[in-house]
């Protein structure tokens, strides 16, 4: 009977001891979760996908030409966010262009895009992504919320100019933001094409990627952990913020661009993209030695000659 009841307070504590290290394990996984969450998803902390490198760029009498020619443009979100953008009309022209800025990015630093669209005789809307420069919102979509912000967009463009002919252009996280936009059911008839510069294939696998590069970690169990708190606080998860599923419900003509030498968003993501993409009218372009965010400034030549063919081909 002694050796039993030994036994059983050997169990119990066993018992106990797994359940304090269970609870801590939760506790610690908890934490990394949330860190994953706020250090990915926090433009202002930093994170995974970092801005690009300003200093670097030799376009900021193009930045301050965009921001200084350009009006606010407001606009409140599904979930009840004012967001902001900025607007560049071409006079009599029914011609858009909607440009996504990167992650970290603000619509100013989309000027050198802006004035070669302008000067194709385009209209421009640049808006600012939930929680970045003026727009609220805690954090950023990485491109799945933003999704429905860009066919908010679109409408107000169509209600102002019904006979509107707009393509939506992104770059990064820009670039992911228009692809899942492609996808979505309702948008409006008058966009007529797309292009995606270095776009990711999905949430899951940019960050998968990310983690393994920044921190040397697998996906199970922290980013398991970290989908699982932004679906909780944010109301998505990473792996339905899928470009690669909302590509294969569109028919939308799309011109997919990479640099590569681009490590960040691998170049590899392109043939993902490009081959779930269910256009029968759909165009990919590659740079040579061009890294993350750098196509069009390591060969703009082809860059814009491509770009320019394609719209030729598709804006009228």
């Amino acid at each position: 009977m002694e050796k039993t009841g030994k036994k059983r307070r050997g169990l119990k504590i066993a018992l106990i001891v797994l359940a304090v290290l269970l609870v801590l394990a939760a506790g610690a996984l908890a934490f990394a979760g949330n860190y994953l969450f706020r250090f990915a998803l926090d433009p202002q902390g930093g994170g995974m996908l970092s801005a690009v490198d300003l200093e670097s760029l030799t376009l900021e009498g193009k930045y301050a030409w965009f921001a200084e020619s350009s009006e606010d443009r407001w606009l409140t979100s599904h979930d009840g966010l004012k967001l902001h953008g900025l607007y560049l009309p071409r006079e009599g022209s029914h011609k858009y262009a909607v440009i996504c800025h990167g992650y970290g990015s603000i619509p100013q630093y989309e000027g050198g895009f802006a004035a070669k669209f302008y000067e194709m005789g385009y209209s421009v809307l640049a808006p600012a992504a939930r929680a970045h420069e003026l727009s609220e919102g805690r954090y950023a979509g990485m491109g799945w919320p933003e999704r429905r912000d860009i066919v908010a967009w679109v409408d107000t463009i169509v209600e102002e100019d019904p006979q509107a002919e707009i393509m939506l252009f992104g770059v990064s996280m820009g670039g992911a933001t228009v692809m899942m936009t492609a996808g979505e059911a309702d948008l409006a008839p008058n966009v007529k094409c797309v292009i995606e510069d270095c776009g990711y294939s999905s949430v899951w696998d940019e960050f998968a990627g990310q983690l393994q590069e920044l921190f040397g970690l697998p996906t199970f169990p922290v980013l398991d952990a970290a989908s699982l708190v932004t679906r909780v606080r944010a109301g998505w998860s990473f792996k339905e913020a899928s470009a690669v599923e909302q590509l294969k419900k569109t028919s939308l003509p799309m011109l997919f661009i990479h640099g590569e030498d681009d490590t960040f968003v691998p170049y590899a993501m392109l043939d993902v993209v490009y081959d779930a993409c269910a256009s029968t009218d759909k165009e990919r372009l590659s740079i040579p030695g061009a890294a993350h965010g750098g196509a069009a400034g390591t060969d703009p030549e082809l860059y814009w000659a491509t770009v320019e063919a394609f719209l030729d081909k598709h804006m009228g």
